[in-house]
């Protein structure tokens, strides 16, 4: 076994380590069926050897060959290391800078067997969502890392690192791009193709960018979602005896049974896997399984009565066939007084394409019969600045966490005392019971990180807390501070994230890449701009950073610039048409800020920027006007 002296040292060449091929006992990612030419083929092979000196190729081409022609990609089985893959303390790197360890510490948690969803092949979560394209490209990338200065700054194009170039202790030291694919070709029938020839990578979200942080990520979403459906379409606070019915229990909709337990429903969770059913059922996820129909009417109706607390998985499909009879039963149960939305990875798009009944007359292109989560649900909360912000304690001690979850609950508390809107003090107050509810629930797999919903007071008064904690000692070692990309301005997604963007902007892309840019120049540590995730390929742009904070006044500096524009830049663009005009909605803007040109905007954005400028001098944003229904139709006659 090796250590993580030899990890950090170059790829392993002489001698090359054994090739014990694909591990027993792991899922593995599906074979892959790019199609590839004969011709691709010699390039996808010469791409992958490009790696390694000429006096191995000999013995590693036909052995990567045989990896194309059998799962439809070269991930190089022979140089996954022979190492207990994890999150070690941040001490444990050698590294030359703390924030080389930190991202070290990262990329292995991404990787850890149990949190990956197919370690083997570099595959975080979402089935496909990399880390790197193959083994080669993580032993390069440690070696970089382990070398590297606080004058030079890591480049990766898809999986592959560019190198290590001179930069500045202000740059990041880290710049991450995925899939960055030339829009006329960015399907996915060519994205299989590039793919397999190693040119290009989907990094979903936070795997490619080196952020995840197991299921607590996407339980927590859950639990903000569901307690906000309920608020939206039962007017209530308290969703005892109610029913939240939905399915999947493999990846990352296990969360939903968890979820369920949290918010105190009822949860009933169809699975057609019977594997992921047990995984879930003896992780403690799910407190009941049934393959009987009738006896999962029966103990729903039981719950119902007593009010329980409970999260039932069913054995079987929510519906009997396929994607259009899933939309069948969706809409004879909304003709009975179910509430449905989609929370899924752009379902009603695909049930769109796939010939199902769920267009809505008269709608633009990113409605449907049903509305995403985002456009009833979370969209509100986005434009509040409200968005998922999460941290890792490097030390890798529960305590540390402990201690941060304690901070972290008293920055919130601090500001919901000092007076905020009662919509904002209801996200804080939600949160707050969510750090609690998380602790209790021990939802931690891999890295000692939490994730909670903040806005951008939020997330400063967390991080100032924290660098001060570190400074004074009472956090052991420094806190990389991140986010999902599914965030206020992390992500342009037309079907999922702007999907509540109505002016025609949810098909553009400048609020990711903006985000990105200014992340990269106000203080982050790394950054990354991928094309996917969620989803899937060609049909969104999102970004990530992530910062490390090791108590010196120059990090708390940085926290300040980046977590200040990083919710900034979204809420200023989620000022687009709504049905309330915002400047009846929201007090004037400052004296003096009122921009030039102006368009119709969300009020709750609306409110949040007239409110950030009024206590940040330095930030002038375009405002809103109204333009009515009555003066577009009068100036269109004319």
């Amino acid at each position: 076994m090796c250590s993580l002296q030899e990890l950090c040292s170059g790829l392993p060449l002489r001698p090359l380590p054994e090739n014990r091929g694909r591990r027993a006992g792991v899922p593995h990612a599906p074979v892959r069926t790019p199609g590839l030419s004969p011709a691709e083929e010699q390039l996808a092979l010469k791409n992958a050897l490009r790696y390694f000196p000429p006096d191995v190729q000999e013995v590693l081409a036909p052995e990567f060959a045989q990896e194309l022609r059998l799962y439809g990609h070269i991930y190089m089985y022979r140089f996954c290391p022979d190492l207990e893959m994890r999150a070690y303390p941040v001490e444990r790197y050698p590294c030359r800078t703390r924030a080389a360890a930190a991202i070290m510490l990262m990329i292995m948690n991404n990787l850890d067997p149990a949190v990956a969803q197919f370690p083997q092949e570099l595959v975080t979560y979402g089935g496909n969502g990399q880390v790197f394209s193959n083994w080669a490209q993580f032993w390069l990338t440690m070696s970089y890392l382990a070398q590297m200065t606080e004058e030079q700054t890591l480049v990766m194009y898809s999986g592959h690192p560019l190198g290590l170039f001179p930069s500045s202790p202000e740059a990041p030291r880290l710049v991450i791009t995925n899939g960055m694919v030339i829009p006329n070709y960015s399907s996915r029938t060519e994205y299989e193709k590039l793919f397999a020839m190693g040119v290009t990578m989907y990094g979903q979200m936070t795997a490619g960018s080196y952020c995840y942080i197991g299921p607590q990520g996407i339980v927590h979403g859950t639990v903000l979602t569901v307690l906000n459906a309920g608020r939206r379409y039962l007017g209530l606070q308290d969703l005892a005896g109610k029913v939240f019915v939905t399915s999947g229990l493999g990846g990352m909709s296990g969360a939903q049974a968890k979820a369920a337990v949290i918010v105190g429903c009822i949860g009933v969770i169809a699975e057609v896997d019977g594997a992921a059913l047990m995984k879930r059922h003896r992780q403690g996820w799910l407190m009941e399984v049934t393959d009987s129909l009738d006896r999962c009417i029966e103990r729903l109706r039981e719950a119902r009565k007593r009010k329980e607390v409970l999260s039932l998985g069913y054995h079987g499909n929510v519906v009997d066939l396929c994607l259009r009879r899933h939309v069948s039963a969706i809409n004879r149960l909304a003709r009975e007084h179910f509430f449905f939305w989609d929370y899924g990875n752009a379902f009603l798009l695909e049930a769109q394409r796939a010939g199902a009944d769920v267009g809505k007359p008269g709608a633009n292109r990113t409605e449907f019969r049903y509305p995403s989560y985002v456009q009833h649900i979370m969209g509100d909360i986005f434009s509040q600045g409200f968005g998922p912000f999460r941290w890792v304690c490097t030390s890798g001690d529960p305590q540390d966490l402990a201690v941060t979850d304690r901070l972290a609950t008293s920055a919130l508390e601090e500001i919901v005392a000092a007076g905020v809107t009662p919509a904002v003090k209801l996200q804080y107050v939600d949160n707050i019971r969510w750090i609690q509810e998380a602790a209790k629930h021990k939802l931690v797999v891999g890295s000692q990180a939490r994730i909670l919903y903040s806005d951008q007071k939020g997330r400063v008064a967390i991080a100032v807390a924290f660098n001060q904690a570190i400074a004074r000692g009472e956090l052991k070692a420094p806190v990389v501070l991140s986010r999902d990309h599914h965030d206020v301005s992390g992500t342009d997604s037309p079907f999922r994230e702007t999907s509540n963007i109505y002016d025609g902007s949810a098909f553009c892309a400048d609020m990711a890449v903006q985000n990105f840019v200014g992340d990269a120049f106000r203080g982050a540590t790394w950054i990354a701009l991928h094309n996917g995730g969620g989803v899937g390929w060609g049909e969104v742009i999102n970004g990530g950073f992530g910062l490390v904070l090791d108590g010196t006044e120059d990090a708390e500096q940085k926290a300040r610039r980046v977590l200040s524009w990083d919710v900034a830049n979204g809420v200023s663009d989620r000022q687009h048409p709504s049905r309330l005009s915002p400047v009846q909605t929201a007090d004037p803007p400052p004296s003096g800020k009122v921009a030039r040109r102006c368009w119709s905007g969300s009020p709750m954005a609306y409110e949040v920027i007239c409110q950030t400028m009024r206590e940040d001098s330095g930030m002038v944003v375009t405002l809103p006007h109204a333009v009515t229904d009555e003066r577009l139709l009068q100036a269109l006659r004319l």
